[in-house]
């Protein structure tokens, strides 16, 4: 067996504890050192895993969760192709681009699909797990000679391939790029498809805005837009769909595959409706965040994402969850569920600035999950500051104020939260609900977001995922008659998200609530809701909101406004986009089912 011990030393702080973990090592105390202090690691430990037993005394007696020993088979060692530092992240494989095809990758956040894009695109250079030497190409093409890999990586080691990379985090672009949006995109044109792709991406709304000054939805726009205009033989996208509504991401979607033929192209994505559309076949990445990462072999896009989500890889006969991901196979219109109506409101309205929203008359019961769908500046985040009583509307009532309300904002931000630690955080909400400190909550919620390793950081301490799964946990620990999450899915992984969605509806019925969840990933909205509240209009201009709907009937109103149809999988129930003038797509609007809620054979397209 091959023992891997990661430390996070963003984790780990040795003066503010008692070192427990170096004093009762067992091979430390006969004489031999598996665990010490460092000098190069500014007094922290280090862990020798030749030295190491794994008997997992370090793990338990660390305070902060900083420290994950874990064994792994003999054989797998001979795949390592990077290793960040002693006790850091391993990765294990790579991703095989595929000329001409796209290449999507799905797994948890911090198992390494971005270390792999950086290695594919040239920017790092693996080191094979050897921690002394200089890396260098020379061992690396020497390690995968004879192999699919080696014939990309050699044109890559020779400058025969240029490579283009649209980064995660867009946020940095404001830093490094300055000028009017149509200036950059006219000045990086290298292929004269500037019109062209500005119409695909629909950059309009931003076209004479400096780049300094665009919103995280039109910073993502334009890095994709900026992409696809370089005359590049290799294209990385990662995690594209972020900021952006379903209309937005169906757009880049489409012009990710109008404009790039016949080159390498990967994409790494949570949507998975969004992955299923955009790629040709998909890998696989799992392992345990923050400690390893394995790829596994090339599928189909259908059969990658059902084993991913059954959880059973079958070329590698390995078992990658506890238990299978499964949808509603024939779900919508649940609404005969619901008998005793809890809240109801009658037709609103309301202004702000130019922008007017009206909202025509619901209700909804105890026990329902609401999804909101719509694009973005329709008046979505409105509606919800209407129900958490944060805006009065214009034109008729709420109720809500009578209620306790519990409202995970769009955008979070420390300064929301009165608690300083998160563990003071949970310690609080533990007084007053007897949910937060039940079982259930600790462990399908608290341990499954990873939020345990984060309870003695400091709220302002943590990272924008870090305070996005904080902020989710926080508004189901209250005990509330409405829970409000907006975009609760934003930067979190496919497990995190339907790990939300079990337990929002766990809340919801334990309580005998009601959750209004405002999503733009519509395999959330289908995992989750009961019913949903459809939004139309003209986005910054004027917005509707139609009575609560049956899921089916909701659905297939939206997705006739976006021209697009949707299957279920026979497998797993998930709900699948159908290609452009497919047969499924040219017969579901044939017959005007653009949401088909019977599951079909499928036959990959």
């Amino acid at each position: 067996m091959v023992r891997i011990a990661v430390i996070d030393y963003d984790l780990c702080r040795p003066d503010k504890c008692n070192l427990e973990c170096v004093r009762f090592c067992p091979i430390n105390r006969s004489g031999s050192k598996a665990i010490e202090l460092s000098e190069s690691r500014k007094g922290k430990p280090v862990i020798y895993e030749l030295v190491c037993v794994g008997c997992g005394i370090c793990v338990r007696k660390c305070p902060y969760n900083a420290i994950t020993v874990i064994n792994l088979p003999d054989e797998l060692e001979k795949k390592l192709v990077h290793r960040y530092g002693i006790n850091s992240f391993k990765l294990y494989g790579l991703p095989i681009p595929i000329g001409g095809k796209v290449l999507g990758i799905v797994g948890k956040n911090g198992i390494g699909k971005t270390s792999a894009i950086k290695i594919l695109s040239g920017e790092v250079i693996p080191n094979l797990g050897d921690l002394e030497s200089k890396p260098s190409w020379d061992p690396v093409l020497k390690f995968y000679r004879g192999s699919e890999m080696y014939q990309y990586l050699s044109k890559l080691v020779n400058k025969e391939l240029r490579v283009v990379h649209k980064i995660q985090h867009v946020d940095v672009i404001r830093k490094f790029v300055k000028g009017v949006v149509k200036d950059v995109i006219n000045r990086i044109d290298e292929r004269g498809i500037a019109r062209d792709v500005r119409k695909y991406v629909n950059l309009d709304s931003c076209w004479d805005s400096s780049v300094s000054t665009l919103s995280g939805g039109e910073l993502q726009k334009f890095a994709i837009a900026a992409a696809l205009l370089r005359d590049a033989d290799v294209f990385f996208f990662d995690e594209p769909s972020s900021y952006l509504d379903v209309y937005e991401r169906l757009r880049i979607s489409r012009a990710i595959k109008e404009f790039i033929k016949n080159k390498y192209v990967i994409v790494v994505e949570h949507d998975l409706a969004i992955l299923d559309y955009v790629s040709d076949y998909v890998t696989i990445v799992y392992g345990e965040p923050g400690v390893f990462g394995i790829f596994s072999k090339v599928y189909s896009v259908g059969s990658g994402i059902n084993n991913f989500l059954i959880g059973y890889l079958p070329s590698e006969n390995m078992k990658i969850r506890p238990e299978p991901i499964t949808f509603n196979k024939f779900g919508g219109g649940l609404s005969e569920r619901f008998e005793e109506k809890f809240i109801s409101w009658p037709n609103l309205r309301k202004s702000i600035g130019s922008f007017e929203l009206s909202v025509d008359a619901g209700d909804v019961s105890k026990g329902e999950v609401l999804g909101v769908v719509g694009p973005n500046a329709i008046g979505k985040t409105t509606f919800i500051k209407l129900l958490a009583s944060e805006l009065e509307p214009d034109e008729g009532y709420l109720t809500t104020k009578m209620l306790r309300i519990s409202h995970k904002p769009q955008y979070v931000k420390t300064e929301l939260f009165e608690w300083s630690s998160v563990e003071e955080a949970f310690k609080e909400l533990c007084k007053s609900s007897q949910l937060a400190c039940s079982d259930w909550f600790q462990n399908d919620v608290i341990k499954r977001l990873n939020l345990h390793k984060l309870y003695l950081r400091n709220i302002n301490e943590l990272s924008g995922g870090e305070l996005q799964k904080f902020a989710i946990a926080v508004t189901l620990a209250r005990d509330a008659d409405i829970y409000l999450l907006d975009e609760p899915s934003a930067f979190v992984d496919v497990d995190e998200r339907l790990t939300i969605c079990k337990a929002i509806k766990k809340v919801v019925e334990v309580r005998k609530a009601v959750a209004f969840v405002v999503d733009h990933d519509l395999t959330v909205i289908d995992n989750i809701a009961d019913n949903i509240i459809v939004f139309s209009g003209v986005p910054g201009v004027r917005g509707k909101a139609f009575s609560p709907t049956s899921l089916k009937r909701g659905m297939n109103v939206f997705l006739k406004e976006l021209d697009v149809t949707f299957r279920r999988d026979r497998k797993t129930g998930r709900p699948r986009i159908n290609k452009p003038d497919s047969y499924l797509d040219r017969y579901q609007k044939s017959i005007n089912e653009y949401f088909y809620e019977s599951p079909v054979e499928e036959v990959e397209e």
